[in-house]
């Protein structure tokens, strides 16, 4: 432990964004330089609790204690070699990751909780620059071959552990560029693309094929994957977006975000957009439904494309700023969260429900029927509304985006694999094995919805159960023995 007082004498502090009015002119990172002894000082605020309840936070199972010591005595080769024994990508991570193991930081009983975050980010940078990070192919290979398919983070995940193991390990991917969700999901003002372009570059560094343009099922089919190679590994995420049926869906101005997200990803990477393909907020009324973290990706979007107005509507209530009994310390607080995208402008509507999309007469979408909602909580905790159709109203909007989630991966692949699938259109597994005898599976594909560092967690596991199947044994890392420790408690 670095400083046994350092959580006494060191607020909580990070980097400063950048002025709303400045950023928003750009897709740049938002954030400005953070001076390395103010991070150490940061490092310093963790307790080296007796219980980590950080690495049962973190679906990884990062080491976190241990490198936040490294980071404050300045050893960061000892923090990166930490972090890279659970987080393939802590570039990727220490930017766009929400950080649960902030919310289970035992500091934030009653303060504000260590900058895991913001340390994971630096030791990474911190290690690309001091030349820590560089091409290390696996010495022997073990002449077995796999096919990932679908290049997001557990891909890439999968791909990275199994061929440190030595199988020759060939990623598809269907779009023109490496990265799935990292590469046209997130904006570049949470995560510029250079900073994934450099990892793919290491891993093809390393032996890793990327195989672009290819689509299983259509370009190749999967019977001619089948017999090319030893095992196959779906991760294909959770694409389909869940839709809104109400009168006027079809209207003109009405998208899913992952449309308006890629399409304006593709731009900032310099591709040329057909002009009647273009989804524009430019002087726009934008309404962004769906309150989660993609809506907050459109909102920041919409106000870098100029955007007259933007407004965010959200089904469930406004939550509270602090936590409640219903989930205390060490659970994922279900507090008010505030992107850097609503600090930039715009207007947040709670408890409300979207009716109908009210067109013009050349079926220009031009309002949005909404009605306010009661919510009721029976004495079972189980919540319900009721709609106010008392006070049924509309709001301009010429440009509605739809950010309700995603419900499960599309079924061409998978149909034509013949790989079973849940009731809810996710794909069956038994440790990451499907019903077919050399198919795997891992992140959204077989555990639908989530979050980066759950698609990197489960990469990496399946890729364990891979190398085992092929090998007879594993010796690839998995969860840190913490977190095992504790999930065996």
């Amino acid at each position: 432990m670095g400083k046994v007082d350092g959580f006494l004498k060191y607020d909580r502090e990070l980097p400063k964004s950048r002025p709303a009015d400045k950023r928003t002119d750009d897709f740049k990172e938002i954030y400005e330089e953070f001076p390395e002894q103010k991070t150490r000082e940061q490092a310093a605020r963790c307790m080296d609790c007796g219980i980590p309840f950080c690495h049962k936070g973190c679906p990884l199972g990062n080491i976190i204690p241990e490198f936040n010591d490294a980071v404050y005595r300045e050893h960061w080769d000892e923090a990166i070699e930490l972090l890279l024994s659970t987080n393939n990508f802590p570039e990727f991570t220490g930017r766009i990751c929400p950080a649960p193991c902030e919310a289970s930081c035992v500091l934030g009983i009653n303060k504000p909780p260590v900058a895991i975050e913001h340390i994971e980010k630096t030791i990474a940078e911190k290690a690309y620059d001091k030349g820590y990070i560089t091409p290390n192919p696996p010495l022997n290979r073990t002449g077995k071959t796999v096919a990932v398919i679908g290049s997001g983070p557990a891909g890439l995940a999968a791909a990275d552990q199994l061929n440190k193991a030595g199988h020759t390990v060939t990623v598809f991917e269907r779009d023109d560029r490496i990265g799935g969700l990292l590469r046209y999901g997130i904006p570049d003002f949470k995560l510029e693309k250079w900073v994934v372009e450099r990892r793919v570059k290491l891993l093809e560094e390393e032996g890793i094929i990327f195989i672009t343009n290819c689509e299983i099922g259509k370009d190749k089919l999967a019977a001619e994957v089948m017999e090319d190679f030893d095992v196959i590994v779906i991760c294909t995420g959770s694409t389909i977006p869940r839709d809104l049926n109400i009168p006027g869906r079809n209207a003109k101005g009405v998208h899913f975000a992952m449309e308006f997200l890629t399409q304006q990803n593709k731009k900032v990477s310099g591709d040329t957009i057909n002009p009647k393909d273009i989804i524009s907020a430019k002087d726009r009324h934008v309404v962004v439904i769906g309150g989660g973290d993609t809506g907050s990706d459109c909102i920041g979007t919409s106000h870098r494309q100029g955007a007259k107005s933007v407004v965010q509507l959200e089904l469930m209530p406004k939550p509270l700023n602090q936590r409640t009994d219903k989930d205390p310390w060490p659970l994922w607080p279900m507090t008010l969260r505030t992107s850097s995208s609503h600090e930039e402008g715009g207007e947040r509507k709670w408890s409300v429900l979207t009716k109908e999309f009210v067109t013009d007469e050349h079926g220009q979408v031009k309002e949005l029927k909404l009605v306010p909602l009661e919510w009721i909580e029976d004495k079972n905790g189980k919540k319900s509304f009721e709609e106010r159709t008392d006070q049924e109203y509309t709001i301009k909007c010429d440009l509605a985006l739809l950010a309700v989630g995603f419900t499960a991966p599309e079924k061409g692949v998978l149909d034509q694999f013949n790989v079973k699938v849940a009731p809810s259109g996710i794909i069956r597994s038994n440790n990451y094995k499907t019903n077919r005898t050399k198919i795997f599976t891992a992140g959204d594909a077989r555990r639908g919805q989530s979050l980066v560092v759950w698609a990197i967690s489960e990469g990496r596991e399946a890729a364990y159960y891979v190398d085992e199947f092929l090998m007879g044994s594993s010796n690839l890392e998995r969860k840190s023995n913490s977190i095992t420790a504790l999930e065996n408690a």
